[in-house]
């Protein structure tokens, strides 16, 4: 199979270094032959769907109903939602290729995050002369870096908030739809989103009916960095614990001591406010390396595929 698979891969993305890597991943096989056993061609499948992750930064924001509305505006239609409960072995899976570059403190803060609530993903389709689906949803989706991000992208209209908290992922490009459907669901769900996906109906609904019951069971919370320092120091003094004398609440280097401190000590800390908290002061990178796999853009699409 490695020979066909790598052909298949060819085909998907644009970086000779992925088909390498994504021949051997097992995430990638099972949805290949799962595809190829339904009688389902997975490079059409790859090239005309994509997949948006709504993070649990998302569910807290509240930003299902504007990622639909975008999303609608933006000439791409839902076929299929369902929610899923991640962690850190999840978050390990889906950013495997790209989190070597992650810091130690960013990898603590993401397994957080996964914990504050269950998660949210769209299958979406959409018709581009020129791109594939994914390529064009994280093209239109924005960068990571909130500095980058310009009006119109999703991300940019759904909040400036931190590097870390950037809300929403999706596939690179197809090869990475086949591999990340496979993380997100097992072989039975699997099943059933392909079918959905295939009939391409609207399911927007199904969307706002799991919006709904992620919104009762999380509470919407602020993003202030502000308001995330006062709950930590109010936690810390509750716990009969001293702050340095002289913390000043808008230096980052005093507030990432305060961090480190009260890990250290294994202080029972809001955990939504250090997530906050520490997107705004902590390292997100380790040094200068490079990404295992670079991020895949709409040029790299057009102008590096053979």
């Amino acid at each position: 199979m490695t020979a066909p698979l790598r052909e298949l891969l060819a085909a998907l993305t644009p970086q000779q270094e992925k088909v390498t890597a994504y021949a051997a991943d097992t995430y990638l096989q099972e949805t290949v032959d799962q595809l190829d056993r339904l009688g389902v061609d997975a490079a059409k499948f790859a090239r005309e769907h994509s997949m948006l992750l709504l993070k649990p930064d998302a569910i807290v924001a509240r930003s299902i109903e504007p990622t639909l509305k975008w999303l609608s505006d933006n000439d791409f239609r839902v076929v299929s939602a369902f929610r899923i409960t991640a962690d850190r072995h999840f978050a390990r899976a889906l950013w495997y290729f790209a989190w070597n570059i992650a810091s130690p403190e960013r990898r603590r803060l993401a397994d957080l995050l996964v914990g504050i609530s269950d998660v949210l993903v769209l299958v979406v389709r959409g018709a581009d002369a020129e791109l594939p689906v994914p390529v064009r949803l994280t093209e239109a989706k924005g960068p990571t870096d909130p500095r980058k991000r310009r009006p119109g992208e999703l991300r940019y209209l759904l909040g400036r908030h931190s590097y870390l908290l950037n809300l929403v992922h999706s596939p690179d490009d197809p090869a990475d739809v086949l591999r990340e459907l496979a993380i997100y669901l097992d072989e039975h769900r699997r099943a059933t989103v392909i079918a959905e996906a295939g009939a391409g109906a609207n399911r927007s609904s199904d969307a706002l009916a799991i919006a709904n019951d992620l919104y009762a069971r999380t509470p919407a919370r602020s993003f202030d960095r502000a308001a995330a320092t006062e709950r930590i120091l109010r936690d810390l003094e509750a716990a009969g614990a001293t702050v340095a004398p002289g913390f000043d609440a808008q230096s980052d280097a005093d507030c990432a001591r305060l961090l480190y401190s009260a890990w250290a000590e294994a202080r029972e800390l809001d955990p939504w406010s250090v997530i906050v908290l520490g997107s705004y002061v902590l390292p997100m990178r380790v040094g200068t390396q490079p990404q295992t796999l670079r991020p895949v853009s709409a040029k790299d699409w057009l102008e590096e595929r053979p």
